[in-house]
């Protein structure tokens, strides 16, 4: 890094000091805090994202500001890498110490050290960063922080693409570095189109089901940017009826008794919903439309409602892959299937996958684990119970599917083996690959429910989630805990997995792990049993082993 550099970090830096007693760690969901406190996080996520750029030969690389989920005061920001993926594991810890380092003069010594150690050319090569941000009130004045923070490194070059859903970013970051166009009206058209091909390839009779009411979807907007964004690709979709509420037009707060971890958690009909929508196909998204879950209202309801969660989409997705490759593959030579779990996916979706004949395997919490073991399949499938999910396709795959299906269309034009091929080359172009995506998954799922001519009820039916609970326990050292991989079972302390399976073998069905948090000093318990009243005791005999072994408190439960 030469003067000219130091000098324009340590003049901008001044501008955002750190906060006193604020300090935040970089997970999967990049920082979040209240928006108030955030202003030097941007900023310096701003020069990490310019400097990650630079090392990956001025590849293009996104920021987003958005806090997902979260309460309408609280914002966040993070990385979407070249791939369009998360930022790497390997650059956590420098945007640890980035977001947390407490003078200008410690900032830039920091960041002198590291271009140094990773051989990054700052002011030799181009930055190119792309920024984003949610409908949060504070997300302006956090991408002015953003801004300056990239503009900072020489010879930076943005391109602000204004209020998106997370996915969108992450989708043009990949294929503006896979050289295609990516403007949000190439993204739109990437999802209208290959969802009107995968529409005109139902098969007959299939989707006339569809009829009436049933072809009429209900979407919770959750007040934010995804109920905005499917107004705008709404028009260009056929056969399908869409109304969309909780839009934030209206006066309705952001995730604010609406959208999809609301309903994930709460099992509750969200606000804007209600006894005239009893049995109708609905689905809610979150805050920046990364997730989703889909839901309906039964006619005994008093406010419950049942739930189809990311377990229930994942086995939709499954089901209908399995179904394409049972035509075109049947041996596997060319397509290994699998679909990605964690441990706190239903024992009942996992049984029911395994018994599909599919290969099922576990990793650890968290999204960033997920996408990396899925990649290891032809074909890739993850979702996590609260609607964060996605399949990949392996560019090897992809190109065994493209010649095939030019070929068949010579040799077998209107086989079902076409039929099949061009229906899985369709999925690759509609789901989003770069990351869970609450549009392209929601209309993936409408295009498989008219494919199987099915409704949400039978759906509904694939399998009946096993009742489940979950604690967590006030512990003093949470690094106490030690599990596998998995985080199926715990390693240390000695005994206390003796002890946990000793308890799970007095329940019918029972089932339980413990895992320590990856952010505060609690130990998460999660319990399954035949009945919610075993689950719950489950659930709490295994919370008070944590107690004897640890010294400890059991926190309110969860749902």
């Amino acid at each position: 890094m030469d003067e000219h550099q130091v000098a324009s970090l340590l003049k901008t830096s001044e501008l955002f000091p750190l906060p006193k007693g604020v300090k935040l760690s970089y997970g999967t969901a990049g920082f979040r805090a209240d928006a108030t406190v955030l202003e030097s996080t941007v900023y310096r996520v701003g020069i990490l994202a310019a400097v990650r750029s630079i090392k990956l030969q001025s590849s293009a690389v996104g920021l987003m500001i958005t806090a997902s989920h979260n309460k309408v005061s609280d914002n966040g920001v993070k990385v979407a890498d070249s791939d369009g993926g998360m930022l790497s594991q390997d650059w956590e810890p420098f945007a640890d110490h980035l977001a947390n380092v407490s003078s200008s003069q410690d900032l830039v010594s920091l960041i002198r050290d590291f271009v140094e150690k990773e051989k990054v050319p700052v002011g030799e090569k181009f930055a190119e960063v792309w920024l984003g941000r949610d409908t949060r009130p504070s997300g302006d004045l956090l991408l002015q922080a953003a801004k300056e923070g990239v503009a900072s490194i020489t010879g930076s070059v943005m391109f602000d693409m204004g209020i998106l859903t997370t996915p969108q970013l992450h989708w043009m970051v990949r294929a503006r570095n896979k050289g295609l166009n990516a403007t949000q009206n190439d993204y739109f058209e990437q999802l209208s189109s290959s969802f009107r091909c995968l529409m005109e390839l139902i098969p007959s009779g299939s989707g006339s089901k569809f009829d009436g009411s049933q072809r009429k979807l209900l979407v919770d907007g959750a007040n934010g940017v995804g109920g905005q964004k499917l107004e705008d690709l709404k028009g260009s979709l056929n056969n399908l009826v869409i109304e969309i509420r909780n839009t934030g037009k209206d006066g309705g707060v952001l995730n604010e008794g609406v959208g999809a971890d609301f309903v994930q958690k709460e099992k509750v009909v969200p606000s804007g919903f209600g006894s005239m929508d009893v049995g109708m196909r609905c689905v809610s998204l979150d805050g920046d439309a990364d997730r989703l879950v889909y839901f309906f209202i039964p006619s005994d309801s008093t406010g419950n409602i049942e739930l189809l969660d990311g377990d229930k989409i994942l086995s939709l997705f499954a089901l209908f892959i399995k179904e394409q490759l049972s035509v075109i593959d049947t041996e596997r030579k060319y397509s290994r299937l699998g679909v990605v779990q964690t441990a706190y996916a239903n024992g009942a979706s996992t049984n029911y996958l395994k018994n599909l004949g599919l290969d099922v395997v576990f990793t650890k919490t968290g999204v960033k684990h997920l996408h990396e073991k899925a990649a290891q399949f032809d074909i890739g499938i993850y979702f996590e119970a609260n609607g964060h999910g996605t399949i990949l396709f392996s560019e090897t795959l992809l190109s065994w599917l493209e010649s095939k299906q030019k070929d068949l269309a010579t040799t077998a034009k209107g086989s079902e083996e076409l039929k099949a091929v061009s229906r899985l080359v369709a999925m690759s172009k509609l789901i989003n690959q770069a990351i869970g995506d609450a549009l392209s998954g929601l209309l993936l799922v409408e295009v498989i429910l008219q494919h199987m001519g099915w409704s949400i009820q039978k759906w509904n039916e694939l399998y009946k989630d096993l009742p489940s609970r979950q604690l967590k326990v006030k512990v003093p050292d949470r690094t106490a805990i030690v599990t596998t991989e998995e985080e199926t079972e715990a390693l240390k302390p000695p005994g206390v997995q003796e002890a946990i399976n000793t308890e799970i073998a007095k329940y019918p069905q029972g089932r339980a792990f413990i895992r320590p948090s990856g952010t505060e000093d609690v130990v998460r318990v999660y319990a399954e049993a035949s009945t919610q009243e075993k689950a719950d005791n489950l659930a709490k005999s295994v919370a008070q082993l944590v107690e004897r072994f640890l010294g400890s408190k059991i926190v309110p439960s969860e749902s």
